[in-house]
């Protein structure tokens, strides 16, 4: 029975209290079959289910410009720098822990020189001698013997720390790679809108001169000049709210390359440089699940919250130190390991926490409670994946359809106003008419080029939504 109870604590050594792999399940269903989305104005996109994605997924969009501009970005973004620091710092952290559970070993050597009162005893063999020298040479050994885990546990709560830390760098480089590329495109539909507002405008201009020549033969009064006039200051108007959109994109762009705004930028992509990708991966939910560094970094946070229970549970169980000490005292330095002088002691002491006012328990409670936050927060960030990519499919599929109608328009638009431009130089049409023509054709020509634009950006958005392309084995480890 003897044998019994002295086994038993040893039986427990590597023993882990607490959650070890809390888990949860989710489900998502994406298609389950390639799916052709076709354009008529534009090309056809297919998305494959369960492909792998590129992990440098711009390069779909076939211009250098982007690619140099992300290389750039992923080379000076300041948000990086401070992911890739907070990284740094966890990986030192782990160690910490780490060297936390395992013996520690100190040496020392101290030399002491004294004089004592001849009314004192002295430390000396010869009774009347009080001014002397000591030399201490020491070697401590100190072993935390983790019977219920808690350095284990602190070992893994470090290592899922750093294994957030490296998920958020990842998150971080996929949304400040997709940032970019959504600010470039549209910085590219605003220059194409811009471009086509002062189209529009020098079109109201030949107009206005043309009716402002008939007037001069009283072919026509001045209403109908004015009323040129009218449409030429709208389309003037809606000029600078232009320029200032496109402008904050260039500051954006500025700032995701980690330089200051008012930089000069090199020259970016134009919209009908930028060719749209033709085909898109769609994971499976264990892939986005894999994929996602924000769903993945959630995981590994949950993890470390378990294990933090764990520490708390074991604050509360007996804690064993083992210690042993050995070294040699001489009033000599050659004299430390002469016989006699070298010393030694082992020691070994148990503490069990006995009433700490509810502190230890309520450590334990707050674990608890921090690891159902934890879990909730998993499963809503694995939710929001899904709805990305969800929205992002829903998307792709509309803007094909809005591309067409918006293509039609267009076509439609400028016809009507070359017609009606011939009628007016022939005095078929008054103004109304040629007011509602160019009015039309100008807003059909911004929607296309938005609709061109938002295919694009939902492209982006989906490559971002499954993960942006950051593969599994690429994951930091602590």
């Amino acid at each position: 029975m003897k044998r019994v109870t002295l086994a038993a604590p040893l039986l427990l050594i590597g023993c882990t209290v607490g959650p070890q792999h809390p888990t949860t399940a989710l489900s998502f269903a994406p298609p389950v079959q390639p799916e052709r989305i076709a354009a008529a104005s534009g090309a056809d996109q297919t998305i494959t289910p369960g492909a792998a994605l590129d992990a440098e997924w711009w390069r779909r969009f076939r211009n250098p410009v982007l690619d140099t501009l992300v290389a750039r970005a992923l080379r000076s973004n300041n948000d990086l720098a401070v992911a890739d620091a907070a990284l740094r710092q966890a990986r030192a952290q782990l160690v910490i822990a780490g060297a936390a559970g395992k013996p520690q070993v100190d040496a020392s050597y101290q030399v002491e020189r004294a004089r004592v009162s001849q009314a004192l005893q002295s430390p000396l063999a010869d009774q009347n001698q009080t001014l002397y020298t000591l030399h201490t040479a020491q070697l401590s050994v100190t072993y935390p013997l983790d019977l219920f885990g808690a350095e284990r546990n602190r070992k893994r709560s470090a290592r899922a720390a750093a294994e957030v830390a490296g998920d958020r760098l990842l998150a971080a480089r996929t949304t400040i790679v997709a940032n970019l590329v959504l600010a470039v495109i549209q910085h590219a539909s605003l220059q194409a809108q811009i471009d086509a507002a002062n189209d529009s405008i020098s079109g109201n201009r030949d107009i206005l001169q043309m009716l402002q020549r008939r007037q001069a033969l009283g072919d026509i009064g001045a209403a109908d000049v004015a009323a040129q006039q009218t449409v030429l200051s709208t389309a003037e108007a809606l000029l600078p709210p232009l320029i200032r959109q496109r402008d904050h994109q260039r500051t954006l762009i500025a700032l995701l390359l980690g330089v200051a705004p008012g930089t000069p930028l090199p020259e970016l992509p134009r919209l009908e440089t930028l060719t749209l990708p033709d085909t898109l991966p769609v994971g499976l939910p264990a892939q986005i699940v894999a994929g996602r560094p924000d769903v993945r970094a959630a995981e590994a946070q949950m993890r470390g919250a378990g294990a933090d229970l764990g520490v708390a549970i074991a604050a509360r169980l007996p804690n064993i130190l083992l210690t042993a000490t050995g070294g040699s005292t001489a009033v000599a330095f050659g004299g430390l390991f002469a016989s006699g002088n070298p010393f030694w002691a082992l020691l070994g002491g148990v503490t069990q926490p006995i009433f700490h006012a509810g502190a230890l328990r309520g450590q334990q409670r707050a674990a608890e409670a921090a690891l159902d936050s934890a879990k909730a927060q998993y499963r809503s960030a694995a939710l929001q994946a899904f709805a990305d990519v969800a929205d992002s499919l829903s998307g792709l599929r509309t803007d094909a359809t809005a591309l067409d109608a918006a293509t039609r328009a267009n076509d439609a638009a400028t016809q009507n106003l070359r017609f009606t431009r011939r009628q007016l130089t022939l005095g078929g049409v008054g103004t109304l008419t040629v007011f509602n023509a160019t009015a039309a054709s100008a807003q059909a020509t911004a929607l296309l080029i938005q609709a061109r634009a938002a295919r694009m950006a939902d492209t982006v958005a989906l490559y971002q939504a499954v993960g942006g392309g950051v593969l599994t084995s690429d994951r930091p480890r602590g």
